[in-house]
């Protein structure tokens, strides 16, 4: 009787020792920034913005104050929100670069080496999440990555269900210096079109290894409709896990302590004690309903993209018919916040692996709700790696290969090169005749 009332003040210390910090530190920024124009770090030096339509650009500043931004023969003014907030459009832009931006308000930005071209979201799971250090050949791979006029972005992996309008990444000319990090489906994807397109290229990587489909999804769409109930019960009894919650509050109080010691060892020189280890916390995990959405993606919606890849679905495979409606569920809400229409949606189907339990056809149908996808899903295209995948290895390191074959989608159906066959043959019907069966095929004008 008497565990529940001590894990329900322990839970409550907890909620406010974390509120108390977070309104500390929002003062503490707030103090430091007021008056001053700032940006999100998707607006930065060495960006590139989408050609061919209009761009939005924002940031923050003292409530009310004018702002005036200056591109090219542009002049856009604007002034800040009560709450600071501010946005300004700025009308297409010629192809290329480089460009300048100042923007002026109580201080003055000047952003440069901005570039005009093709940005798309590099997205997905470990598989995009893979890097070119960790794939085939990657010494070779750095030599050559002389690209200055691709330009690469990461976002941080923060899992919250606070929405997020920051994060902590800068964009970066392609370089051997800058590429061995970056996703090397997304790398090689990007190459891919920059050397046919011969135009700058932007590439946002914000893939997360081992996340599940339900985390990249606003959580009250998912908590609007019936089939995810299930789902949601059971993060609700995670949610509300008093000894995780305990655990925690005993991590921040062993951190504090940690902090002070480490500080004290470092003044007298003496060796700092180890870090006490975080608990295995689901809650900020790549799991949970919403997390990423408002972690990662949410920092870069409304930026200007020509469209999206997609490399995930194997921390979904065990619930296959869930991810049929999840799947196109998850591209409708990116789609109708991005406020960009239909934008291209390409992905890859999960490679060969053994991913399935006693039944044997779970990635089987995994695989088969990623095709229903395709044909469902407007502006979509779909990538099959059966041909390149490793049993024995989830993340096969054949990279080049998916980000070419994403690529072939993308140059025939968003930048119109007819003579590309985007696909290799897939059944488009199958029709019984006497004993045998007649299938015909997309994307098999010349045979197989």
């Amino acid at each position: 009787m008497g565990f529940k009332p001590v894990n329900a003040i322990m839970k409550r210390l907890f909620i406010a020792k974390k509120l108390y910090a977070s309104l500390t530190l929002s003062c503490l920024l707030m103090t430091a920034t007021l008056g001053e124009v700032r940006l999100p770090s998707i607006i930065g030096n060495h960006m590139v913005l989408q050609r061919e339509q209009a761009n939005p650009i924002w940031g923050w500043a003292d409530a009310h104050e004018s702002i005036t931004l200056h591109i090219g023969d542009q002049r856009v003014q604007t002034q800040a929100a009560a709450d600071g907030g501010w946005k300004v459009t700025l009308d297409p832009l010629p192809v290329g670069g480089p460009y300048s931006m100042r923007i002026e308000g109580k201080n003055t930005l000047l952003l440069e080496n901005i570039m005009v071209g093709e940005v798309w979201i590099c997205s997905g799971q470990s598989n995009m999440q893979w890097s070119i250090n960790a794939s085939n050949d990657p010494d070779l791979e750095k030599l050559t990555a002389h690209y200055p006029n691709i330009r690469l972005v990461t976002v941080p992996r923060v899992g919250t269900q606070e929405p997020q309008s920051d994060f902590e990444g800068q964009w970066q000319p392609c370089s051997p210096e800058t590429v061995g990090n970056f996703s090397a489906v997304g790398y090689f994807f990007g190459r891919q079109l920059h050397q046919t397109l011969n135009i700058p290229i932007g590439l946002i990587n914000n893939a997360w290894g081992g996340s599940a489909a339900e985390a990249w999804v606003r959580r009250d769409l998912l908590e609007a409709d019936a089939r995810y109930e299930p789902l949601l019960e059971r993060w609700k009894k995670t949610e509300s896990d008093e000894a995780l919650l305990k655990a925690m509050s005993d991590y921040e109080a062993a951190l504090e302590t940690w902090e002070s010691a480490a500080a004290t060892a470092r003044g007298l020189g003496k060796d700092i004690p180890n870090r006490p280890r975080r608990p295995n916390n689901a809650l900020t995990g790549n799991h949970r309903p919403g997390n990423i959405y408002n972690g990662v993606l949410r920092p870069t919606i409304g930026y200007g993209i020509r469209g999206a890849i997609w490399y995930q679905g194997e921390s979904n495979a065990g619930r296959a018919y869930q991810y049929r409606d999840l799947f196109p569920l998850m591209i409708q809400n990116w789609r109708d916040v991005w406020d960009q229409g239909d934008f291209p949606f390409y992905f890859v189907q999960i490679a060969p692996f053994r991913y399935d339990g006693p039944d044997k056809v779970s990635s089987a149908l995994l695989r088969d709700s990623q095709l229903d996808a395709m044909f469902n899903i407007n502006n979509s295209g779909m990538v099959s790696t059966v041909d390149i995948g490793d049993l024995n290895s989830i993340h096969p390191p054949e990279k080049i290969k998916v980000g070419n074959r994403l690529a072939y989608w993308a140059l025939n159906k968003t930048y119109g090169f007819e003579s590309i066959t985007p696909s290799g043959p897939i059944v488009k019907t199958a029709v019984k005749e006497g004993s045998s069966v007649r299938i015909n095929f997309d994307y098999a004008e010349n045979g197989f």
